[in-house]
């Protein structure tokens, strides 16, 4: 999992740099401010999920075994990343206003990741 997760929050990582800047330089003339706005919002919050999954799989890599806790708080945030994010992604975009009630579902993914990797930490040795 440790491969995985690292793998996985780079790629997530280099791609939100790449939102951003496509954000910012392709799609400043073409969306409105709002939707630029929540565009934005998507990759702000999938570079910091991003980090976080980086920081799971370091400390998986220095667990003595491996971690439940550790395990799906990076399954959450990969998750939370791909609801969350994408579904910001995709309203911005498209204008389809249901799919900001994905969002929240994404949002939920990224708190219980948060509360696993607690959880992580205080078993952690």
């Amino acid at each position: 999992m440790t491969r995985i997760f690292l793998g996985v929050g780079a790629l997530f990582g280099g791609l939100s740099v790449a939102a951003g800047a496509f954000a910012s330089h392709a799609l400043r003339e073409k969306l409105s401010e709002r939707a630029l706005d929540i565009f934005e919002t998507g990759s702000r919050y999938q570079i910091y999920h991003s980090i976080a999954l980086l920081i799971v799989a370091l400390l998986l890599s220095r667990a003595e075994t491996a971690s439940s806790p550790l395990i799906a708080a990076g399954i959450a945030f990969i998750v939370g990343i791909a609801i969350f994010s994408g579904s910001l992604y995709a309203l911005s975009l498209s204008g389809i206003k249901w799919l900001g009630a994905i969002t929240p579902l994404g949002g939920v993914a990224f708190i219980l990741g948060w509360g696993c990797l607690a959880i992580a930490a205080w078993n952690f040795k």
